[in-house]
């Protein structure tokens, strides 16, 4: 026979395991998914702001770096609370077909043309984007592109698509589809020599410089706008939808946009908060 010690013993032991999942399932609960872009990641900003709202709600913060395309797609997905992206025309869509609650402004930053200081195709100063283009598809000089369906990308076409080149016709020739995030694809325009477009604020804070500088920039094209959505929680129960607004709330109102505002590197702010401006 076991021995009331025992049968007590094993009686906790039971009811400790009966109810430790349940205490972890509440733990692990407290925090969100963000599915973001890599140029959030890559700038450092995430690594910067995040820290301030979890410390100041006890929310943790789970980001999925990748192109706003690909954010969207997840967000449609349910498979993320809140979706930061720079696409508004997608966004918008994202909202209307029923995907996303409410789109709202967050910040913003600019694209830049950047490449090798000897700038072979000579577009040094230039300010109108595709007129700089038209120069480096004239010179079959190589431009590295994202070709990843992100924010970036789709930008980055939108300018093509002003000039009389289809780059998609020189893929693999002077024209490179990296496939990849912004870091990734500053890489290997660096090894290769390469020109490319990249938002200034993963430009700042990219460590692989190498003799590369800012070519091109200054054109109101290269505006770049960052929103806010909360997925849907009717298309997809499981969604967050409390803590999720509760992180929008914070990014769109005073503490989350100064600390968007604080972070800089070498003295210059990397993004513009506006959500308060209404625009």
């Amino acid at each position: 026979m076991i021995s009331l010690h025992r049968r007590l013993l094993l009686g906790l032991i039971c009811a400790a395991l009966l109810f430790a999942p349940m205490t972890s399932a509440s733990a692990d609960d407290d925090f969100i998914i963000v599915q973001s872009t890599t140029s959030t990641q890559n700038s450092g900003l995430l690594d910067h702001i995040l820290p301030k709202f979890t410390e100041k709600t006890d929310i943790a913060v789970r980001v999925v770096a990748v192109g706003t395309g690909q954010a969207l797609k997840n967000g449609r997905n349910g498979d993320g609370d809140v979706v930061l992206v720079h696409s508004k025309p997608d966004e918008d869509r994202f909202v209307a077909d029923g995907w996303g609650v409410k789109r709202q402004d967050v910040m913003y930053n600019d694209f830049v043309i950047v490449g090798p200081a000897a700038d072979p195709a000579g577009i040094r100063g230039m300010t109108v984007a595709e007129k700089a283009f038209d120069k480096i598809a004239e010179a079959k000089e190589p431009f590295a592109s994202r070709g990843d369906d992100s924010g970036t990308h789709k930008a980055e076409l939108r300018l093509w698509e002003k000039t009389d080149v289809d780059p998609v016709h020189a893929s693999g020739d002077w024209y490179l589809e990296t496939g990849s995030g912004m870091g990734a694809t500053l890489n290997i325009a660096v090894g290769k020599h390469a020109y490319t477009f990249t938002d200034r604020g993963t430009w700042l804070n990219f460590a692989n410089k190498g003799d590369f500088e800012i070519l091109v920039q200054g054109d109101p094209q290269f505006f770049n706008q960052y929103g806010v959505i909360l997925v849907n929680p009717e298309k997809h129960p499981r969604v967050r939808a409390e803590k999720g607004q509760t992180f929008i709330d914070w990014l769109t109102n005073a503490a989350g946009q100064k600390a968007i505002a604080s972070y800089k590197i070498d003295g210059q702010q990397l993004f513009f908060p506006n959500a308060l401006s209404g625009s």
